[in-house]
């Protein structure tokens, strides 16, 4: 049972790379700073290295702080992660972004409730209102940095030569010039993909850590070996669908929104949170758009993301009590709690 918990984990951290390759590097893709290879291939180094070093407070929310007392056994984790799998999995399939934190938060919850265990809600709660207050404050601040970026005039005018990436399609030759612009873009992705690295690995491996299987730093270096394999081996449909989908942005509120993304989950991480990195680009990338006057989301597409967002922790949560109590009526009650409390 302990295998199959470690590759569920390593399977679902597998997923979420592949799922997150828009957040962290869809801007830079977007305006032609860099190719759909590069992007991917300068992700997965740099997530690994966020998964390694910065996600070791999120690990122990993840293991420690959902469910009061011992939690739950190992069988219990492993219908929590293969629910979270499954669900995120379904996601990539259909190229929606959602919340993989709120999917697996919600899962345990799920199975803890069938269990019978003390679901900690006041964490839940806290996480909840992190999650509600992170898109208007990265919207707040995606505002005010392209408002001071559009207050450089060599920044201005290189926007007005490049112009915004336009929906489903590649960027053409006007926005694949470089510029110190396109090195600020790439930059940011960089950071997004450390960040993302170190605020989702916890989601696979968090249940190792709480289960002892694993340590915080083996855990994020499991992990994380996952997210990379994820990012270059199916990253590439969810980099075009933020991309090229979700919105029409320039050059400075591309790199105003993906700096803002990061340094608000940043925020999240340094205090052992996590956030959505998709909710928190979407409202940097709401903001930016509203510095501009201009609408640059696309209403179709973003529709299709918030119901995801909204479906992904209902789901989760009915998923992870039928499949609890399916497992409890046929293996006992006890199987899904620690061997100590039987």
């Amino acid at each position: 049972m302990t295998a199959l918990l470690v590759v569920l984990a390593i399977g679902f951290a597998f997923s979420m790379g592949a799922h997150y390759t828009g957040a962290c590097m869809g801007m830079p893709h977007a305006l032609g700073a860099i190719g759909a290879r590069g992007a991917l291939l300068l992700m997965a180094p740099l997530t690994l290295a966020g998964a390694a070093l910065a996600s070791h407070g999120v690990e122990r929310t993840v293991g420690h702080e959902l469910l009061a007392g011992p939690g739950l056994s190992t069988a219990g984790l492993v219908i929590v992660l293969a629910v979270a799998f499954g669900l995120t999995s379904l996601f990539n399939v259909a190229r929606v972004p959602t919340s993989t934190i709120q999917i697996l938060v919600f899962s345990v919850a799920g199975v803890g409730l069938a269990a019978g265990a003390g679901v900690r809600w006041a964490t839940i709660g806290t996480l909840a209102a992190i999650w509600v207050a992170a898109p208007p404050a990265a919207g707040l601040l995606g505002y005010a940095l392209t408002r001071v970026l559009d207050r450089v005039p060599a920044i201005r005018a290189r926007a007005r030569a490049t112009g915004p990436a336009p929906a489903a399609t590649a960027p053409g030759p006007a926005a694949a010039a470089g510029g110190p612009l396109a090195a600020a873009l790439i930059a940011v992705g960089a950071l997004a993909s450390f960040t993302m690295g170190g605020n989702d690995v916890a989601n696979a491996t968090g249940p190792l850590v709480g289960a002892g299987v694993l340590g915080p730093l083996a855990a994020g270096l499991a992990g994380g070996a996952g997210l990379a394999a994820g990012v270059l081996s199916w990253g590439r449909p969810l980099l075009r669908r933020v991309a090229f989908d979700i919105v029409s942005v320039d050059r400075p509120m591309a790199a105003a929104a993906q700096l803002v993304q990061a340094l608000v989950v940043l925020a999240a991480v340094a205090f052992g949170f996590f956030t959505s990195m998709n909710q928190a680009l979407i409202g940097a990338m709401t903001g930016a758009a509203v510095a501009r006057g201009r609408r640059a989301v696309h209403a179709g597409v973003l529709r299709g993301v918030l119901l995801g967002w909204l479906i992904g922790p209902g789901a989760a949560i009915a998923l992870g009590f039928a499949a609890g109590r399916l497992a409890a009526l046929s293996a006992g009650a006890h199987a899904l709690r620690p061997a100590a409390l039987r």
